[in-house]
């Protein structure tokens, strides 16, 4: 998927990829929902550009669809570290842990946050769903308010990314979890969509 790259992107993926498609819908959710739009499988997996997926996570991806289950998420391992040393980067990978130990805690209360990075889905409920909706942020999160009543929800043990810190450690870890509080807060639980912010677009060297 090109979000309209003003760089080689485009050229690049075109050597690499079997199809380069055009992003003709608003955000990030926008993109992927053009991705299911044009995918020609049943089961669409959804992750970043600057994400690695562990080896064999498609495989792991795939199993984890019985015949109740419209999706499926996993964990995310940081990585792509840059000049991050020492103390920093134990804060980093400390912060993972936790947000990963949080997600088996919720999935054991039966609830998911089908992260962007790292999901997948039954394409036709999640057309019938609606897809992504153009929100400024938290658009998976909500998102999993609406398929969540279209079928059962997984959380696989060996469907793991690797995760780039680039874009935290551009923002600064503390204004990262006030951001991420804040989008639970505004998404989860007083139930708005939020249309305005900066979170998903960054320009990077």
């Amino acid at each position: 998927m090109d979000g309209d790259s003003q760089d080689r992107t485009r050229m690049i993926a075109e050597t690499l990829a079997d199809k380069v498609i055009t992003q003709t819908s608003m955000g990030v959710g926008g993109a992927r929902n053009d991705g299911f739009h044009n995918a020609e499988a049943e089961i669409v997996a959804t992750t970043d550009a600057d994400c690695q997926p562990y080896p064999g996570w498609l495989e792991a991806t795939l199993k984890g669809f019985d015949d109740d289950v419209v999706a499926v998420t996993g964990f995310l391992d940081p990585g792509d570290w840059g000049d991050i040393t020492g103390a920093e980067k134990l804060a980093y990978e400390t912060l993972f842990w936790l947000s990963n130990v949080l997600l088996v805690v919720l999935s054991v209360l039966g609830k998911y946050h089908l992260c962007g990075a790292n999901s997948a889905f039954r394409k036709t409920t999640f057309l019938e769903t609606g897809g992504y909706l153009p929100l400024a942020y938290a658009d998976d999160t909500e998102l999993y308010k609406r398929i969540k009543h279209k079928g059962r929800v997984k959380l696989l043990d060996d469907m793991i990314i690797h995760y780039s810190v680039r874009r935290i450690k551009k923002m600064g870890l503390p204004n990262y979890i006030r951001l991420v509080f804040k989008m639970e807060w505004d998404v989860s639980i007083m139930n708005r969509k939020p249309m305005k912010g900066g979170y998903a677009r960054q320009t990077y060297e």
